[in-house]
């Protein structure tokens, strides 16, 4: 009976440092930003970009909102697309790495990690110079390794406490109606940070129509409520 319970228990801590891997919230392998402290305010953040016209439509977007987002940037699109960069840049929203190819951090090596963190940046600082030292790792996957090398490189890891699942939903409104959801259940105690995606890590081009107009839905309910879109180093200070 011991050793089934102890097999029982391995079995559960197996499972929750593999949870902890992929969960947005989780602070076990070392603290990562997940919201503001502000209820008043709201960051949108987009992945997975540049891609064009849906950064564009979303800049648009966001200007007339007099919005900030925060844009987490693939490097080969960024490299692909340096002038799209440079609008996101000059529109006063913050950028951050994204890595280069997109990987699940969790299953490559501490030298492809690495490669991957200086191949976005080099694209970003070519196209820009500076930007936000700000880091979201793909799909969330982060093991203490992977924190430790982004701190190491000076770049704060940034995940979320909403997520739109924008990237499989059939209509704006499913996008609008998990947003809303995930925001009731703060009771809006918290300045929430919603991931969503200008781009697809598939492809360049991949559509993103239904995130511009569920964005727009966004924007006009919250800001009519008092809402203030800001972007990730404004929700820290």
């Amino acid at each position: 009976m011991l050793s089934f319970l102890t097999g029982l228990g391995a079995l559960a801590a197996a499972s929750y440092a593999g949870y902890a891997t992929m969960a947005p919230g989780s602070q076990l392998y070392g603290r990562t930003v997940t919201h503001g402290s502000d209820p008043g305010q709201m960051a949108l953040t987009f992945d997975d970009g540049p891609n064009d016209p849906y950064t564009f439509e979303l800049l648009d977007l966001l200007a007339r909102h007099k919005a900030k987002a925060t844009f987490f940037l693939i490097g080969k699109y960024a490299r692909q697309r340096p002038d799209i960069v440079r609008a996101i840049h000059e529109a006063g929203h913050a950028i951050g790495n994204h890595t280069y190819n997109h990987p699940n951090l969790i299953f490559v090596s501490a030298t492809r990690l690495r490669q991957e963190l200086d191949d976005c940046h080099k694209a970003l600082e070519d196209a820009i110079g500076s930007y936000a030292p700000l880091f979201r790792p793909p799909f969330g996957g982060r093991r203490p390794a992977v924190l430790r090398a982004t701190r190491a490189l000076g770049l704060a890891p940034v995940m979320w406490s909403v997520t739109s699942y924008d990237w499989s939903a059939r209509s704006a409104e499913m996008i609008v109606t998990k947003v809303e959801s995930s925001i009731r259940t703060h009771k809006n105690r918290q300045g929430e940070v919603i991931l969503m995606h200008d781009g697809g890590h598939l492809a360049f081009g991949t559509d993103r129509s239904y995130t511009v107009t569920a964005t727009r839905q966004l924007l006009e309910k919250h800001s009519a409520e008092g809402k203030r879109f800001v972007s990730i180093p404004d929700l820290l200070h």
